[in-house]
């Protein structure tokens, strides 16, 4: 492969607890995940906490259980940067030291008079002293024999930034506390992070950092940046296009094997293949497969893949995770039920779900019996002559001796052919009568399973 080095891969995750997990940010951290897993690597987490107002342990909290939900677990305990506050101080003071840095005693309001708003900084401090007790930020100073910086994207290829397009930039703010492009840099090379795997939005912070690693005789790992995730209107990715938060995806009843699933797939290809298990996706990643070119999210191919994985899943696996992920109550709730009974209904509907919340709702709603019937079912089917049709069954079932799939099909289908009706005709009519509505699994299979007392309860209540 070319986008490894020989050396051990170590790549991380870092995201800022500033809000609950992004689910671009998830694709960033599932690349990562498959590329440290498929070259047995060692894949971390990294909090980057150091805005001090804006971040908070609820959220970081709430990332750590979402990538866990995903299973995408940090190798090595869980790093904090705002545990490290006295480490980044000292490499700024190395860097003020050597002077490749100095402090800056401009006040924002001075830069937008002497340069307007937005200009690049003109260096004025580059070579004044000033009193000790006036504020101070401490700003990078750009190498002068360096007119390029170039580095090969493991993705992208080649990129070349003029240092003409960079200013001395910040690394320090006035109350102390160092910026992102610098602790990143100190994180990663302190953490001997080998590549560095994120979004296209960070290209521009590359340049800078790569200037750090430089100047602090850092080994310079390699980069790779991969596209956005837009929405269908091309814009960034909303709440209108998508979720944005990987909880809610949970709560939606999506597979966390899904979800990867179709982020893998979200701007990786290989080949024809759509549907992967994790295994198959650890195996075959690899960055030369990532595109260029942005990725659009799209809600129904997500739900496809989504009914893919649900359906290769045993019905006792599935009901396992339900109770564990979605309700701890739900058997409670199906009390009356065996859990022989509710595997089987499992076994009918994961055939005809996208989610797994629509299948804790189908049977729950198929539970609980039908409070009303679908208006314009009733209409098409129930008439006097459905109800007849129905009581003379009710009495011929009764005298079944075995309540089976098999006996319940022969049976019916005589009855109709002696009826000279269609089977349609009372097919209908039962599946109104168990479920409340005309789409619904089997009847045969569903009154094999809700039994003969409970069908025969539910047939008479329709003709009632």
């Amino acid at each position: 492969m070319n986008d490894v080095s020989k050396s051990n891969v170590k790549v991380r995750f870092a995201p800022s607890p500033t809000g609950n997990l992004h689910i671009g940010s998830v694709r960033a951290a599932l690349f990562n995940w498959l590329f440290a897993r498929h070259h047995k690597g060692t894949f971390l987490v990294r909090i980057e906490d150091t805005d001090l107002e804006r971040s908070k342990q609820e959220f970081a909290d709430s990332i750590i259980s979402s990538l866990e939900w995903l299973g995408m677990q940090s190798d090595e305990p869980i790093i904090y940067q705002s545990n490290f506050t006295e480490k980044y101080r000292a490499y700024v003071e190395k860097l003020l030291s050597e002077g490749k840095a100095y402090k800056c005693y401009c006040s924002p309001e001075e830069l937008e008079q002497r340069l307007g708003e937005g200009e690049k900084y003109d260096q004025r401090c580059r070579a004044c002293s000033m009193p000790g007790d006036k504020p101070f930020v401490v700003r990078f100073r750009l190498p002068d024999d360096r007119e390029v910086v170039t580095f090969h994207d493991l993705i992208l290829g080649d990129i070349t930034t003029p240092i003409s397009q960079l200013d001395d930039f910040i690394i320090a703010r006035s109350d102390g506390s160092p910026v992102y492009n610098f602790v990143v840099v100190i994180d990663d090379a302190t953490m001997n992070i080998t590549h560095v795997i994120r979004g296209q939005e960070h290209i521009n912070n590359t340049p800078k950092q790569i200037l750090l690693y430089e100047a602090l005789g850092f080994s310079i790992p390699q980069f790779a940046h991969i596209p956005l995730i837009l929405g269908k209107s091309g814009a960034k990715l909303s709440k209108r296009d998508a979720a944005t938060s990987v909880l809610v995806y949970k709560e939606e009843g999506y597979l966390p094997e899904a979800l990867i699933n179709y982020l893998a797939r979200l701007g990786w290809s290989h080949g024809d293949q759509e549907i992967f298990t994790i295994e198959e996706l650890v195996r075959d990643f690899s960055l030369d497969g990532v595109g260029k070119s942005n990725a659009t999210f799209d809600m129904e191919k997500l739900r496809w893949v989504n009914s893919e994985h649900i359906k290769k899943k045993t019905s006792a696996w599935l009901l396992n995770y339900v109770v564990q992920e979605l309700d701890n109550h739900f058997l409670n709730k199906l009390d009356a039920w065996s859990s022989e009974q509710i595997v089987a209904l499992i076994d009918l509907y994961k055939e005809r779900v996208m989610t797994v919340r629509e299948l804790y709702d189908a049977l729950i709603a198929l539970y609980n019996k039908p409070a009303v019937y679908n208006h314009e079912a009733v209409q098409q089917w129930i008439n006097e002559d459905a109800k007849i049709n129905l009581s003379l069954l009710i009495e011929l079932l009764k005298n079944l001796t075995e309540w089976h799939e098999a006996s319940l099909e022969s049976t019916i289908k005589q009855f109709v052919k002696n009826r000279e009706i269609k089977l349609a005709s009372i097919a209908q009519p039962i599946r109104i009568a168990l479920t409340g509505n005309i789409t619904s699994p089997g009847i045969f299979h569903l009154l094999t399973i809700l039994g003969k007392k409970e069908s025969f309860s539910r047939i008479e209540a329709l003709i009632k």
